[in-house]
């Protein structure tokens, strides 16, 4: 059986109310093609017609119990190929197509990213190191940082994790197939107040409303803890993630200049007093 036969097989066993017009339009096959493979089909007693009791000039197009059988068949032995490709490579290789065969089922079909990705708290091995990465590249590309930058970034996620207490730090890690693309964390300085760490965005997931979504998480998470006082440190150039922290009643204390990144910045503290702002 060829290719062309097999996948018309499959769509008469799988497709309400088909008609060869239905499989003209959903396979883009030449009538004249498909009339052969109809005609073989019914020859070999694997399908047969059913004239349609709404359009009397086309005609309904089932399985018989051998082409379901067939059919079967066909399904389990493409099964046994696919199995045969894939159980020899190694399970990074099988995660990463897995996770290529879902970015693809989901761009063919009406799942949005918006509705796959997940947040999460619970930081697990690995995680940091993803950060570290997104921090280095996207403070490359957008604002010309250095790799001192990145040891900078190295250096904060070393202090935290020697002292990390999951009962006063907290992280939100935006996932989309295994593979973190947002981030923001608080680091608890006392019983009172709380600094707003590493809270950036994936670019290609802006505009969504993801960042407002991780922003909003810490605001409410820090207002049912009862914490009083919020601290950030960030630089000039993140417009936007500025303007969600005045929005949100931050006010900037302090700046100053930095050159040693690779570029010349102005960096800047914002803190905002919970207990003023309600």
């Amino acid at each position: 059986m060829s290719l062309s036969e097999a996948r018309v097989l499959y769509e008469i066993g799988n497709t309400d109310n088909c008609t060869a017009r239905t499989l003209i339009d959903l396979l883009g096959i030449d009538a004249g093609y498909l009339s052969r493979i109809l005609k073989r089909f019914e020859k070999l007693a694997l399908t047969y017609r059913v004239q349609s009791q709404k359009d009397g000039r086309s005609s309904l197009l089932y399985l018989t119990a051998l082409g379901e059988e067939t059919l079967s068949k066909l399904n389990d032995l493409s099964d046994d190929q696919i199995r045969n490709m894939v159980i020899q490579l190694p399970e990074r290789s099988k995660d990463s197509m897995i996770r290529g065969m879902t970015a693809i089922e989901r761009a063919l079909s009406d799942i949005s990213a918006e509705q796959s990705i997940q947040i999460r708290s619970v930081l697990k091995p690995g995680d940091v190191g993803m950060l570290i990465h997104l921090h280095g590249w996207i403070y490359a590309r957008e604002c010309g940082y250095n790799h001192i930058f990145e040891a900078y970034v190295c250096k904060t996620f070393y202090d935290m994790l020697i002292a990390y207490n999951p009962d006063k730090d907290r992280f939100w890690l935006a996932e989309l197939d295994g593979e973190i693309i947002g981030s923001i964390a608080i680091i608890g300085q006392n019983i009172e107040s709380v600094q707003l760490r590493w809270f950036m965005l994936h670019p290609n997931f802006r505009g969504m409303g993801l960042g407002k979504k991780l922003f909003q998480e810490v605001m409410n998470y820090c207002t049912e803890k009862g914490y009083q006082r919020i601290m950030l440190e960030t630089t000039e150039d993140q417009k936007t993630a500025i303007g969600m922290y005045e929005r949100a009643g931050f006010r900037k204390i302090s700046e100053h200049e930095n050159h040693s990144w690779g570029s010349r910045h102005i960096e800047q503290t914002y803190e905002l007093h919970l207990n003023e702002k309600n």
